[in-house]
Formats: C-alpha cells, structure tokens, sequence
C-alpha cells in the first residue's frame, strides 16, 4: 500500500499539480459541509429529514428529490420525530397518493422505522450524540450500526448522507474502490466485515501520515484514478 504522500503526487498529476489538487480536496465543485450547526448538536428532526432524503434519493433522480422536498417536509409534518414513530395506516395511505412526495409505498414506511430508531438512541443519549459524536477512526462500525439498526441506510446511503450533515465520512465510490484495489486493500467492493475493516484500517493509516480528514483522504483517492 502506497503512503498517503505518494497517492497524493499521483492525484496531483492528473489534476494539474498539488495547488489545483489541493482547491479540490478542499472545496472543488462539490464543497465538503462545513454547516454551522454541528452534528453531535443537530436536533432530531433535522437526523430524520437527512435520513429520508438519503432513502429517497437512492436509485432516484436526485434533482427530482430536492425539486418536491419542501413537499416532503409538509407531508412528513417537519419530521417530528415522534409523530413519525407513530405513523398510523391512515396517514400512511393518505401519504401513498400524496403528490407532494415520490410515493414509493416502502420508502415511505422506512420514515417511521427510522423516526423509531431515533427514538430508541435517546437511552443513549440521543441521535446527534451517538450518530453525531462516532468516531471517524471508526467510520465502518457506524455505517454497520445504520444498516442494522436503521432502514434502508445500508450501502453509499448512509454515506452520503452523514457527509450532508457535517459528519466526516469518506465514501466509497466507484473511483475511491478502484484505488483501494489497486493499493491492495481490498480485491472488489468491500461489502464484508473483514473488507471494511481492511478499507478502515488503510484510512486510519492514510489520516495518521497525513493529518487529514476521512473526506479529504477520500477525494485524494478519488482523483488519483
């Protein structure tokens, strides 16, 4: 496995030399959220907005999702989160023909199963604590716990909708698994326990020689391809 400054000159060549490289890391065309509020302060509804979006976005057009979510809002009543848990029937077929929404029946039924998920943390001390407040040096052990714990968060969903809200995650791309093969970390896309790991433990290294965070390792790798 090569060391982060060697995967670094490589990304630098392709992109122009490490200034350019540098501007991409850092902010490129898609910036890295900084947003004002951190994660671990976040107030639960705002965990269930991303969470939807996440889910909804998946296998989906994702302009068509940020066209209606103003729409997704209203319906889903500003994700409180306890109204959510309590889904009844009645609310749940009004919302399959709502227009205000992509009306994807089992999309629909992950809202409650994750409002209820959300309510489970507060024992452990609440949503932005526990999802907010992970440690990045072990970013794999949280996207396990969403896909067991949560609903339809398995997979790049997760990931991307940590990074959303300010969680530093890296994310498991198309690009960032070609160098993870390519380094010897892994020999396809990580999808068991011992790859993730594997994938977790050339990150730590990466972010140990470097001083960077999980995100800016990530779109290095990502640009070196």
């Amino acid at each position: 496995m090569r060391s982060y400054d060697e995967i670094f000159a490589i990304a630098a060549d392709r992109k122009g030399g490490a200034a350019a490289l540098e501007d991409l890391i850092v902010g490129g065309p898609y910036p890295i959220p900084t947003p004002e509020t951190p994660p671990t302060e976040l107030p639960e509804d705002r965990w269930l907005s991303a969470m939807t979006r996440g889910v909804f976005q998946a296998g989906f057009n994702w302009s068509v999702i940020d066209a209606k979510w103003d729409g997704f809002e209203a319906a889903f009543k500003g994700f409180d989160v306890d109204r959510c848990a309590m889904m009844s029937e009645d609310w749940f077929d009004q919302l399959i023909t709502d227009t205000r929404i992509v009306r994807n029946g089992t999309k629909i039924q992950s809202v409650r199963a994750n409002a209820v998920f959300v309510t489970e943390l507060r024992a452990e001390g609440g949503v932005g604590a526990v999802i907010g407040g992970w440690p990045s040096r072990d970013f794999v052990g949280l996207l396990a716990r969403l896909k067991t714990d949560g609903s339809r968060l398995g997979g790049t969903t997760a990931q991307y909708m940590l990074r959303s809200l300010g969680v530093d995650t890296f994310l498991l791309s198309t690009d960032v698994v070609a160098r993870l093969v390519a380094e010897g970390v892994i020999d396809k896309p990580p999808t068991s326990k011992k790859a993730m790991a594997a994938v977790q433990t050339a990150f730590n290294t990466w972010a140990d020689q470097s001083g960077r965070s999980m995100a800016q390792i990530s779109r290095t790798l990502s640009m070196s391809v």
